[in-house]
C-alpha cells in the first residue's frame, strides 16, 4: 500500500510540476518519504544497507529543496526528480562529467571559413535555412541511450550524428555500438574528443551495430570481429566555423551535429522541463547532439539529445537557449560542433 501511495505521490510530481512564482512549498517529513520511496519505485532502484540508503534519502531531501526553491521562481523551466535526485552536485561531475575539447591552436577555426563551407553543400542559403527544424519528426534520431557511469558521451554524440547522416542518405535508421568505440577505440572508459572519434570510424572504415555489440556501461576486451564488421560508415567530418550560432543553425538544418557543453552546475544536473536559460560558462567537459531548433514565447533553443537515459529532462531531450551575446553559445554550444560527411 505505501508503495502504491508512493508511486502516486511521485507520479502527480512529474504530471503537474511547480508552476512558476508559486509558493515554495513546506514538505513533512512523511511527505518528502512518500516521493523518495515512489521514486525508487519509479526507477526500480535499490541499495546495498539501510546505511546507504539512509544517506541517499538526505541527499535527495536537499535536492528535493532545492528543486522546490527554484520552481517557485520565474524561470523557463523547472526541476525535477529525475534519475540524479540522490547524488550530490560533486558525485554527478566526478561520475558523468569529463570530456575534453581539441586544442584550439589546432582545430580554431575563423568567420570567414563559413564561405568555404557552403561550398561542399553542407550549409542552407540564408534565405533557404527554416526557422525550425526536429530530425525527430524526420526519423534521423534513435531512441535515447545511456552512458551510465562510463565517460563515454563523446561515443554517444558522434554515433547519434553517424546514425543520422547515414538515416537522411540511406533511409535507414540503425542503432550503432557505443561499446565499440570504448572497447576498440578510447580503450578506457574516460573523456575524449570528438574529432578523434570521427577519424578512428573513418580509419576502421565504419562502426558495428549496436545490438550486435551491445553497450555495457564499462570496458571490455575489442571484439575485433564485430569491429570489422563496418555495417556504417562515413566519407569525413567536418567542424562548424565556431563561436557562431547561425553557422550552427545552418548545419543543424542539414543534419544532427555533436556537440560539447558545460554541464557543471546543480541546474543541469536536476533539469526537467523547459528552455534552459540558467548561467553556465564554457568550460565544456559533456558531449552531446544537436538535434534540431526552435523558438517558444519569445525565446529561441537548440533541441539537445542527450545520453542519460530517458527518465532525465524532456523524455532524455533538453532544450537549451540559443542565440545568446555570448559568442560561445549557452554553456559553450558553439564552441566545438562537428558533424559526418557521408557521400
Amino acid at each position: 500500500m505505501v508503495s502504491l501511495l508512493a508511486l502516486l505521490c511521485i507520479s502527480l510530481l512529474f504530471i503537474f510540476p511547480l508552476s512558476c512564482s508559486s509558493s515554495i512549498p513546506i514538505r513533512s517529513e512523511y511527505e518528502v518519504s512518500l516521493l523518495f520511496e515512489g521514486w525508487l519505485v519509479k526507477l526500480n532502484k535499490s541499495y546495498k544497507d539501510s546505511s546507504e540508503k539512509e544517506k541517499r534519502y538526505e541527499i535527495f531531501k536537499d535536492n528535493l529543496r532545492y528543486i522546490d526553491e527554484h520552481n517557485a521562481g520565474n524561470h523557463t523551466f523547472t526541476l525535477g526528480l529525475n534519475v540524479f535526485a540522490d547524488i550530490t552536485v560533486e558525485e554527478y561531475r566526478a561520475t558523468y562529467l569529463g570530456t575534453l575539447p581539441p586544442s584550439p591552436s589546432l582545430y580554431m577555426v575563423t568567420d570567414k571559413t563559413i564561405e568555404k563551407d557552403k561550398s561542399d553543400n553542407r550549409y542552407f542559403n540564408m534565405t533557404n535555412t527554416p526557422s525550425s527544424v526536429d530530425w525527430r519528426d524526420l526519423g534521423a534520431v534513435t531512441p535515447v541511450k545511456n552512458q551510465g557511469g562510463c565517460f563515454s558521451c563523446w561515443a554517444f554524440a558522434v554515433l547519434a550524428t553517424v546514425e543520422a547522416i547515414n538515416q537522411i542518405k540511406t533511409g535507414n535508421l540503425i542503432s550503432l555500438s557505443e561499446q565499440q568505440l570504448v572497447d576498440c577505440h578510447k580503450k578506457t572508459c574516460q573523456g575524449h574528443q570528438l574529432h578523434k572519434t570521427y577519424e578512428y570510424i573513418i580509419s576502421n572504415g565504419g562502426v558495428d551495430t549496436d545490438k550486435d555489440y551491445p553497450y555495457k556501461a564499462n570496458v571490455t576486451k575489442c571484439d575485433t570481429a564485430k569491429e570489422n564488421k563496418k555495417i556504417v560508415s562515413i566519407d569525413d567530418y567536418k567542424m562548424v566555423t565556431q563561436q557562431n550560432e547561425f553557422a550552427l543553425m545552418v548545419a543543424a538544418a542539414n543534419q544532427p551535429v555533436a556537440v560539447i557543453v558545460e554541464a557543471y552546475e546543480r541546474n543541469f544536473q536536476l533539469y526537467k522541463k523547459g528552455i534552459f536559460t540558467a548561467y553556465c560558462g564554457t568550460k565544456v567537459d559533456h558531449a552531446v547532439t544537436i538535434v534540431g531548433y526552435d523558438s517558444a514565447g519569445g525565446v529561441d533553443y537548440w533541441i539537445i539529445k542527450n545520453s542519460w537515459g530517458d527518465f532525465l529532462g524532456e523524455a532524455g531531450f533538453l532544450r537549451l537557449q540559443r542565440n545568446i551575446q555570448d559568442r560561445a553559445g549557452k554553456c559553450g554550444v558553439a564552441e566545438w560542433p562537428y558533424y559526418p560527411i557521408k557521400n
